[in-house]
Protein backbone atom coordinates (compact mmCIF):
# COMPACT_ATOMS: atom_id res chain seq x y z
CA UNK A 1 0.00 0.00 0.00
CA UNK A 2 1.42 3.34 -1.07
CA UNK A 3 1.61 6.34 1.28
CA UNK A 4 2.90 9.90 1.15
CA UNK A 5 5.77 11.06 3.37
CA UNK A 6 8.05 14.09 3.63
CA UNK A 7 11.82 13.64 3.70
CA UNK A 8 13.47 15.40 6.62
CA UNK A 9 17.18 14.81 6.03
CA UNK A 10 19.82 12.80 4.22
CA UNK A 11 21.18 9.80 6.11
CA UNK A 12 24.78 8.62 6.46
CA UNK A 13 24.41 6.16 3.57
CA UNK A 14 22.76 8.64 1.23
CA UNK A 15 19.17 7.56 1.87
CA UNK A 16 16.50 10.16 2.43
CA UNK A 17 15.14 9.87 5.98
CA UNK A 18 11.41 10.49 6.40
CA UNK A 19 10.04 12.45 9.35
CA UNK A 20 9.21 9.17 11.13
CA UNK A 21 12.77 7.84 10.61
CA UNK A 22 12.04 5.58 7.62
CA UNK A 23 14.98 5.40 5.16
CA UNK A 24 14.01 5.93 1.50
CA UNK A 25 16.72 5.34 -1.10
CA UNK A 26 16.67 7.95 -3.87
CA UNK A 27 14.76 10.60 -1.92
CA UNK A 28 16.17 14.02 -0.94
CA UNK A 29 15.52 16.39 1.97
CA UNK A 30 12.41 18.55 1.60
CA UNK A 31 10.78 16.27 -0.96
CA UNK A 32 7.26 14.94 -0.66
CA UNK A 33 7.27 11.39 -2.02
CA UNK A 34 5.10 8.30 -2.20
CA UNK A 35 6.57 5.07 -0.86
CA UNK A 36 5.72 1.44 -0.28
CA UNK A 37 6.97 0.05 3.00
CA UNK A 38 8.99 -3.18 2.89
CA UNK A 39 11.24 -4.69 5.56
CA UNK A 40 11.51 -1.49 7.59
CA UNK A 41 12.39 0.66 4.57
CA UNK A 42 10.48 2.80 2.14
CA UNK A 43 10.65 1.92 -1.55
CA UNK A 44 10.38 5.12 -3.58
CA UNK A 45 7.35 5.05 -5.88
CA UNK A 46 7.17 8.68 -7.04
CA UNK A 47 8.55 12.13 -6.25
CA UNK A 48 5.64 14.54 -5.89
CA UNK A 49 7.60 17.69 -4.97
CA UNK A 50 11.22 17.42 -6.16
CA UNK A 51 14.05 19.16 -4.32
CA UNK A 52 15.88 22.00 -6.14
CA UNK A 53 19.03 19.96 -5.44
CA UNK A 54 17.78 17.00 -7.49
CA UNK A 55 19.72 16.33 -10.71
CA UNK A 56 19.62 13.58 -13.33
CA UNK A 57 21.92 10.59 -12.52
CA UNK A 58 24.42 9.86 -15.29
CA UNK A 59 24.78 6.10 -14.78
CA UNK A 60 22.10 3.79 -16.21
CA UNK A 61 22.64 1.40 -13.30
CA UNK A 62 22.01 4.00 -10.59
CA UNK A 63 19.24 2.94 -8.26
CA UNK A 64 19.95 -0.76 -8.78
CA UNK A 65 23.72 -1.00 -8.29
CA UNK A 66 24.78 -0.53 -4.67
CA UNK A 67 28.02 1.27 -5.51
CA UNK A 68 26.63 4.83 -5.70
CA UNK A 69 23.96 6.39 -3.50
CA UNK A 70 23.87 10.10 -4.38
CA UNK A 71 24.27 10.67 -8.11
CA UNK A 72 20.93 12.48 -7.99
CA UNK A 73 22.23 15.15 -5.57
CA UNK A 74 23.62 18.47 -6.87
CA UNK A 75 27.38 19.03 -6.27
CA UNK A 76 27.12 21.87 -3.73
CA UNK A 77 24.55 20.06 -1.58
CA UNK A 78 26.57 16.86 -1.93
CA UNK A 79 29.78 18.51 -0.63
CA UNK A 80 27.86 19.97 2.32
CA UNK A 81 26.45 16.53 3.13
CA UNK A 82 29.90 14.94 3.09
CA UNK A 83 31.25 17.60 5.45
CA UNK A 84 28.23 17.15 7.74
CA UNK A 85 28.86 13.39 8.02
CA UNK A 86 32.23 14.10 9.64
CA UNK A 87 30.91 16.94 11.79
CA UNK A 88 28.12 14.73 13.15
CA UNK A 89 30.50 11.87 13.99
CA UNK A 90 32.83 14.24 15.85
CA UNK A 91 29.94 15.86 17.71
CA UNK A 92 28.63 12.48 18.84
CA UNK A 93 32.11 11.70 20.18
CA UNK A 94 32.14 14.94 22.16
CA UNK A 95 34.65 16.73 19.92
CA UNK A 96 33.53 20.25 19.12
CA UNK A 97 35.34 21.25 15.94
CA UNK A 98 34.03 22.32 12.54
CA UNK A 99 35.64 20.34 9.71
CA UNK A 100 37.42 22.18 6.93
CA UNK A 101 35.66 22.35 3.53
CA UNK A 102 35.53 19.06 1.65
CA UNK A 103 38.44 18.46 -0.72
CA UNK A 104 37.46 16.84 -4.02
CA UNK A 105 39.69 13.79 -4.40
CA UNK A 106 37.89 12.08 -7.29
CA UNK A 107 40.18 13.23 -10.10
CA UNK A 108 39.93 11.02 -13.19
CA UNK A 109 38.06 8.36 -11.23
CA UNK A 110 38.69 5.27 -9.16
CA UNK A 111 41.73 3.27 -10.19
CA UNK A 112 40.63 -0.01 -8.65
CA UNK A 113 37.38 -1.95 -8.78
CA UNK A 114 36.19 -5.18 -7.18
CA UNK A 115 33.81 -7.05 -9.45
CA UNK A 116 31.70 -10.06 -8.56
CA UNK A 117 31.32 -12.93 -11.02
CA UNK A 118 28.37 -15.31 -10.85
CA UNK A 119 27.14 -18.12 -13.09
CA UNK A 120 23.80 -17.52 -14.77
CA UNK A 121 22.42 -20.30 -16.93
CA UNK A 122 25.88 -21.64 -17.72
CA UNK A 123 27.57 -18.32 -18.51
CA UNK A 124 29.52 -15.86 -16.40
CA UNK A 125 28.17 -12.42 -15.57
CA UNK A 126 30.29 -9.76 -13.88
CA UNK A 127 29.12 -6.67 -12.05
CA UNK A 128 28.45 -5.10 -8.68
CA UNK A 129 26.03 -5.99 -5.92
CA UNK A 130 22.68 -4.32 -5.50
CA UNK A 131 22.27 -2.11 -2.44
CA UNK A 132 21.78 -4.15 0.76
CA UNK A 133 21.57 -7.33 -1.29
CA UNK A 134 23.55 -10.26 -2.66
CA UNK A 135 21.88 -9.85 -6.04
CA UNK A 136 24.30 -9.19 -8.88
CA UNK A 137 23.80 -6.16 -11.13
CA UNK A 138 25.65 -6.96 -14.35
CA UNK A 139 27.41 -3.95 -15.90
CA UNK A 140 29.39 -3.32 -19.07
CA UNK A 141 31.57 -0.70 -17.34
CA UNK A 142 31.57 1.55 -14.27
CA UNK A 143 31.57 5.23 -15.32
CA UNK A 144 33.17 6.52 -12.10
CA UNK A 145 36.38 4.56 -12.76
CA UNK A 146 39.35 5.61 -14.88
CA UNK A 147 38.94 4.68 -18.57
CA UNK A 148 41.54 1.90 -18.26
CA UNK A 149 39.07 0.02 -16.01
CA UNK A 150 36.10 0.24 -18.36
CA UNK A 151 36.84 -3.20 -19.91
CA UNK A 152 37.09 -4.75 -16.41
CA UNK A 153 33.65 -6.49 -16.32
CA UNK A 154 34.26 -8.28 -19.64
CA UNK A 155 37.78 -9.16 -18.49
CA UNK A 156 36.51 -10.57 -15.18
CA UNK A 157 33.97 -12.74 -16.97
CA UNK A 158 36.63 -14.01 -19.40
CA UNK A 159 39.07 -14.87 -16.61
CA UNK A 160 36.38 -16.89 -14.83
CA UNK A 161 36.16 -19.43 -17.70
CA UNK A 162 38.91 -21.80 -16.43
CA UNK A 163 37.44 -21.43 -12.91
CA UNK A 164 33.94 -22.61 -13.78
CA UNK A 165 32.37 -19.42 -15.18
CA UNK A 166 31.50 -18.23 -11.68
CA UNK A 167 29.73 -21.39 -10.49
CA UNK A 168 31.79 -20.80 -7.38
CA UNK A 169 31.28 -17.07 -6.64
CA UNK A 170 34.37 -15.06 -7.50
CA UNK A 171 35.59 -11.61 -6.50
CA UNK A 172 37.91 -10.02 -9.04
CA UNK A 173 39.98 -7.02 -7.93
CA UNK A 174 41.22 -5.03 -10.94
CA UNK A 175 43.74 -2.19 -10.49
CA UNK A 176 44.82 0.23 -13.20
CA UNK A 177 48.60 0.71 -13.02
CA UNK A 178 51.09 2.48 -15.27
CA UNK A 179 52.19 -0.95 -16.50
CA UNK A 180 48.72 -2.26 -17.30
CA UNK A 181 45.93 -3.97 -15.38
CA UNK A 182 46.80 -5.85 -12.18
CA UNK A 183 44.20 -8.54 -11.37
CA UNK A 184 43.72 -10.59 -8.20
CA UNK A 185 40.99 -13.28 -8.20
CA UNK A 186 39.52 -14.47 -4.89
CA UNK A 187 36.95 -17.07 -3.95
CA UNK A 188 38.14 -20.17 -5.80
CA UNK A 189 41.05 -21.55 -3.81
CA UNK A 190 44.01 -23.60 -5.14
CA UNK A 191 43.91 -24.68 -8.79
CA UNK A 192 45.52 -27.45 -10.83
CA UNK A 193 48.40 -26.91 -13.24
CA UNK A 194 46.12 -27.02 -16.28
CA UNK A 195 43.91 -24.27 -14.90
CA UNK A 196 46.94 -22.10 -14.11
CA UNK A 197 48.20 -22.59 -17.65
CA UNK A 198 44.82 -21.49 -19.03
CA UNK A 199 44.89 -18.40 -16.80
CA UNK A 200 48.39 -17.56 -18.05
CA UNK A 201 47.16 -17.72 -21.63
CA UNK A 202 44.25 -15.42 -20.82
CA UNK A 203 46.57 -12.95 -19.08
CA UNK A 204 48.73 -12.91 -22.22
CA UNK A 205 45.73 -12.49 -24.52
CA UNK A 206 44.37 -9.55 -22.50
CA UNK A 207 47.77 -7.91 -21.98
CA UNK A 208 47.62 -7.98 -18.17
CA UNK A 209 50.57 -6.74 -16.17
CA UNK A 210 49.96 -9.33 -13.45
CA UNK A 211 47.43 -12.01 -12.55
CA UNK A 212 47.18 -13.61 -9.12
CA UNK A 213 44.91 -15.93 -7.14
CA UNK A 214 44.41 -14.88 -3.52
CA UNK A 215 47.68 -12.98 -3.73
CA UNK A 216 49.58 -15.92 -5.23
CA UNK A 217 51.09 -14.71 -8.51
CA UNK A 218 50.05 -16.81 -11.51
CA UNK A 219 51.97 -14.69 -14.01
CA UNK A 220 53.70 -11.31 -13.93
CA UNK A 221 54.34 -10.14 -17.47
CA UNK A 222 55.57 -6.74 -16.28
CA UNK A 223 55.89 -5.23 -12.82
CA UNK A 224 52.78 -3.25 -11.81
CA UNK A 225 53.82 0.32 -10.98
CA UNK A 226 51.84 3.12 -9.34
CA UNK A 227 53.10 6.69 -9.57
CA UNK A 228 53.06 8.51 -6.21
CA UNK A 229 54.56 11.97 -6.40
CA UNK A 230 58.18 11.57 -7.44
CA UNK A 231 58.24 7.87 -6.53
CA UNK A 232 57.09 4.64 -8.13
CA UNK A 233 55.19 2.29 -5.82
CA UNK A 234 55.24 -1.48 -6.26
CA UNK A 235 52.00 -2.72 -4.63
CA UNK A 236 51.70 -6.42 -3.72
CA UNK A 237 49.00 -8.52 -5.44
CA UNK A 238 45.63 -7.45 -4.06
CA UNK A 239 47.35 -5.05 -1.67
CA UNK A 240 45.96 -1.81 -0.30
CA UNK A 241 45.91 1.26 -2.50
CA UNK A 242 44.09 4.57 -2.16
CA UNK A 243 40.99 4.57 -4.35
CA UNK A 244 42.05 7.45 -6.60
CA UNK A 245 45.33 9.06 -7.60
CA UNK A 246 43.90 12.51 -6.82
CA UNK A 247 42.77 11.32 -3.39
CA UNK A 248 46.23 10.00 -2.56
CA UNK A 249 47.81 13.26 -3.70
CA UNK A 250 45.40 15.31 -1.55
CA UNK A 251 45.96 13.15 1.53
CA UNK A 252 49.74 13.30 1.07
CA UNK A 253 49.68 17.08 0.72
CA UNK A 254 47.68 17.41 3.96
CA UNK A 255 50.08 15.08 5.80
CA UNK A 256 53.10 17.07 4.61
CA UNK A 257 51.44 20.35 5.55
CA UNK A 258 50.84 19.07 9.09
CA UNK A 259 54.35 17.68 9.55
CA UNK A 260 56.39 19.80 12.02
CA UNK A 261 58.92 21.86 10.08
CA UNK A 262 61.82 20.80 12.33
CA UNK A 263 60.84 17.13 12.62
CA UNK A 264 63.90 14.89 12.52
CA UNK A 265 62.25 11.48 12.97
CA UNK A 266 58.69 10.45 12.14
CA UNK A 267 56.78 7.17 12.46
CA UNK A 268 54.38 6.05 9.72
CA UNK A 269 51.99 3.48 11.21
CA UNK A 270 49.96 1.27 8.84
CA UNK A 271 52.38 2.48 6.17
CA UNK A 272 51.25 0.15 3.38
CA UNK A 273 53.51 0.43 0.34
CA UNK A 274 54.74 3.74 1.69
CA UNK A 275 53.25 6.75 -0.16
CA UNK A 276 53.36 8.90 2.98
CA UNK A 277 56.74 7.50 4.07
CA UNK A 278 58.32 8.32 0.73
CA UNK A 279 56.89 11.84 0.64
CA UNK A 280 58.00 12.58 4.21
CA UNK A 281 61.45 11.10 3.62
CA UNK A 282 62.24 14.08 1.39
CA UNK A 283 62.37 16.08 4.64
CA UNK A 284 62.96 13.76 7.58
CA UNK A 285 63.91 10.23 8.68
CA UNK A 286 60.95 7.85 8.66
CA UNK A 287 60.21 4.58 10.47
CA UNK A 288 57.53 2.69 8.48
CA UNK A 289 55.48 0.09 10.36
CA UNK A 290 53.19 -2.29 8.45
CA UNK A 291 51.80 -5.79 8.97
CA UNK A 292 51.78 -6.86 5.30
CA UNK A 293 55.14 -8.31 4.27
CA UNK A 294 54.38 -7.78 0.58
CA UNK A 295 53.75 -4.07 1.12
CA UNK A 296 57.07 -3.66 2.93
CA UNK A 297 58.86 -5.56 0.15
CA UNK A 298 57.37 -3.10 -2.33
CA UNK A 299 58.43 -0.15 -0.16
CA UNK A 300 61.97 -1.50 0.09
CA UNK A 301 62.10 -1.84 -3.68
CA UNK A 302 60.95 1.76 -4.11
CA UNK A 303 63.54 3.04 -1.63
CA UNK A 304 66.32 1.22 -3.45
CA UNK A 305 65.23 2.74 -6.76
CA UNK A 306 64.87 6.29 -5.41
CA UNK A 307 67.31 9.12 -4.81
CA UNK A 308 67.18 12.14 -2.53
CA UNK A 309 65.52 10.33 0.37
CA UNK A 310 66.40 10.55 4.02
CA UNK A 311 66.67 7.29 5.96
CA UNK A 312 63.62 4.98 5.88
CA UNK A 313 63.61 2.06 8.32
CA UNK A 314 60.96 -0.66 8.20
CA UNK A 315 59.25 -2.87 10.75
CA UNK A 316 56.73 -5.62 10.14
CA UNK A 317 54.24 -5.54 12.98
CA UNK A 318 50.57 -6.34 13.52
CA UNK A 319 49.46 -3.04 15.03
CA UNK A 320 46.08 -4.45 16.06
CA UNK A 321 47.63 -7.13 18.26
CA UNK A 322 50.95 -5.46 19.02
CA UNK A 323 50.62 -1.67 18.91
CA UNK A 324 53.78 0.37 19.27
CA UNK A 325 54.01 1.22 22.97
CA UNK A 326 53.93 4.75 24.35
CA UNK A 327 57.53 4.79 25.59
CA UNK A 328 58.74 3.71 22.12
CA UNK A 329 56.65 6.40 20.45
CA UNK A 330 58.21 9.14 22.57
CA UNK A 331 61.33 9.08 20.41
CA UNK A 332 59.45 10.52 17.40
CA UNK A 333 58.72 14.16 16.60
CA UNK A 334 55.47 13.16 14.89
CA UNK A 335 53.41 10.05 14.14
CA UNK A 336 51.28 9.49 11.05
CA UNK A 337 48.65 6.78 11.42
CA UNK A 338 46.47 5.53 8.55
CA UNK A 339 44.53 2.44 9.71
CA UNK A 340 41.88 0.51 7.74
CA UNK A 341 38.17 1.14 8.19
CA UNK A 342 38.11 -0.55 11.61
CA UNK A 343 40.32 2.20 13.00
CA UNK A 344 43.21 1.77 15.43
CA UNK A 345 41.69 1.53 18.88
CA UNK A 346 44.63 -0.22 20.56
CA UNK A 347 47.25 1.97 18.90
CA UNK A 348 45.26 5.13 19.72
CA UNK A 349 45.40 4.22 23.40
CA UNK A 350 49.19 3.97 23.25
CA UNK A 351 49.42 7.27 21.39
CA UNK A 352 47.20 8.89 24.02
CA UNK A 353 49.67 7.81 26.73
CA UNK A 354 52.68 9.06 24.77
CA UNK A 355 54.33 12.47 24.62
CA UNK A 356 54.57 12.66 20.83
CA UNK A 357 54.11 16.38 20.01
CA UNK A 358 52.10 15.86 16.81
CA UNK A 359 49.82 13.04 15.62
CA UNK A 360 48.47 13.13 12.06
CA UNK A 361 45.51 10.81 11.74
CA UNK A 362 44.36 9.62 8.31
CA UNK A 363 41.15 7.59 8.21
CA UNK A 364 38.48 6.27 5.87
CA UNK A 365 35.61 5.95 8.35
CA UNK A 366 34.08 8.89 10.21
CA UNK A 367 32.89 6.75 13.13
CA UNK A 368 36.18 5.06 13.95
CA UNK A 369 38.10 8.30 13.35
CA UNK A 370 35.87 10.08 15.87
CA UNK A 371 36.25 7.22 18.35
CA UNK A 372 40.06 7.25 18.11
CA UNK A 373 40.09 11.06 18.20
CA UNK A 374 38.16 10.96 21.48
CA UNK A 375 40.77 8.55 22.87
CA UNK A 376 43.55 10.96 21.91
CA UNK A 377 41.63 13.88 23.40
CA UNK A 378 41.27 12.03 26.70
CA UNK A 379 45.06 11.61 26.68
CA UNK A 380 45.73 15.32 26.32
CA UNK A 381 45.67 15.86 22.56
CA UNK A 382 43.78 18.68 20.91
CA UNK A 383 42.34 18.21 17.44
CA UNK A 384 43.54 21.38 15.71
CA UNK A 385 41.84 20.78 12.37
CA UNK A 386 40.34 18.01 10.31
CA UNK A 387 39.87 17.98 6.55
CA UNK A 388 37.47 15.66 4.69
CA UNK A 389 38.78 14.30 1.37
CA UNK A 390 36.17 12.86 -0.97
CA UNK A 391 37.72 10.15 -3.12
CA UNK A 392 34.63 7.92 -2.73
CA UNK A 393 32.31 10.15 -4.75
CA UNK A 394 28.55 9.43 -4.67
CA UNK A 395 28.85 7.20 -1.58
CA UNK A 396 28.72 7.69 2.18
CA UNK A 397 32.41 6.82 2.52
CA UNK A 398 34.88 9.57 3.29
CA UNK A 399 38.60 10.01 3.89
CA UNK A 400 39.87 12.57 6.40
CA UNK A 401 43.10 13.96 7.83
CA UNK A 402 43.16 15.21 11.42
CA UNK A 403 46.00 17.12 13.07
CA UNK A 404 46.42 16.50 16.81
CA UNK A 405 48.77 18.45 19.09
CA UNK A 406 49.79 17.36 22.58
CA UNK A 407 48.73 19.97 25.11
CA UNK A 408 51.48 20.46 27.73
CA UNK A 409 50.43 19.61 31.26
CA UNK A 410 50.13 22.62 33.52
CA UNK A 411 52.18 22.29 36.64
CA UNK A 412 51.36 24.42 39.69
CA UNK A 413 54.03 27.08 40.17
CA UNK A 414 56.02 27.40 43.38
CA UNK A 415 55.00 30.18 45.72
CA UNK A 416 57.60 32.73 46.52
CA UNK A 417 58.52 32.94 50.19
CA UNK A 418 57.43 36.16 51.85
Amino acid sequence: MSETVTIARLGARGDGIAADGTPVAGALPGERVTITRAEGRGVLDAVLDPSPDRIEPFCPHFGRCGGCATQHLAPAAYATWKQALLAQALSQAGIGIEPEPTVDGHGEGRRRLTLHVRNREGRAEAGLMAARSHDLVAIDHCPITVPALHPAPALAAALSAPLGHGRKPLDVLVTATESGLDVDIRGHGPVEAGVRAALVRLAEAHGLARLSLHGDVVVERTTPVIRSGDAQLFPPPGGFLQATAAGEAALTALVLEALPKKAKRVADLFAGSGPFSLAMARRTDVHAVEGDAGALTGLDRTVRASTGLRRITQERRDLFRRPVLAHDLNGFDAVVIDPPRAGAEAQARQLAESQVPRVIGVACDTGTFARDAATLAAGGYRLERVTPVDQFRYSGHLEMVGVFTKVPERRPGLRRPR
